[in-house]
């Protein structure tokens, strides 16, 4: 059983995704809160599998939500996902930096909602829509490297090519398709590239890529 707990400052907003979530067999709606503190008392509380967290909301904005969860050891298993109006593109690094997994824009498809939560909850960053790779080709060029000492030196060849193609939101498959491997051994070199890197989950490992260098808008 999928566990997520949903985030979102608008009742009306949070009532459509939970009448969603409780129609299927392997989703449970934990919790819901309107405000980021409340958001993060209950994640403490419950330990949900997926957090559905929209970036804007009073008291506390999901990106500092976001953050302190990423921070806290005792919540590594969740996965948070940020919930995003089209028109708010400017956050999405912060989000993605903050430790998010990944975004989902509010009106997505309900079969598309459904398998995100799903994807989430398997650890695998919601990386691949074209929307992100866009919003991070856009923003990512705008902000100076936080990272100068990437720690990109102790990958094998192989691992960071498996990272470059990650980056460009290529899913273990495609990887695999590339670099003629097979899609297990695609997954092994992104583990072992994120725990050589202390990447929190595959989409730090994506920003990772783009502020050392390793891969730029113009590569796609």
């Amino acid at each position: 059983m999928i566990r997520v707990l949903l985030a979102d400052d608008q009742p009306l907003l949070r009532s459509g995704f939970r009448a969603l979530l409780d129609l299927e067999d392997d989703i449970e709606v934990v919790a819901e809160a309107a405000d980021g503190e409340e958001c993060l008392a209950l994640v403490e509380e419950h330990l949900p599998d997926v957090a559905l967290i929209d970036i804007q909301m009073p008291v506390m904005d999901g990106i500092e939500a976001t953050r302190r969860i990423a921070a806290d050891p005792a919540l590594a298993g969740v996965h948070v996902v940020m919930l995003t109006n089209y028109g708010m593109d400017e956050y999405v690094l912060d989000a993605l930096r903050a430790g998010a997994a990944g975004f989902l824009v509010k009106d997505i498809l309900p079969e598309d909602f459904l398998h995100a939560v799903r994807v989430a909850a398997r650890g695998d960053a919601l990386l691949a829509p074209a929307i992100t790779r866009k919003l991070i080709d856009r923003y990512v060029t705008q902000r100076p490297s936080t990272r100068a000492d990437s720690g990109l030196e102790e990958l094998t060849g192989r691992e960071r090519e498996a990272v470059a193609l990650a980056a460009q939101g290529l899913s273990n498959s495609e990887i695999g398709e590339h670099m003629v491997i097979a899609p297990l051994t695609a997954k092994t070199h992104i583990n072992r590239a994120m725990a050589k890197l202390h990447a929190r989950d595959r989409a730090q490992l994506v920003v990772l890529a783009y502020e050392s260098g390793l891969v730029t808008p113009r590569d796609h």
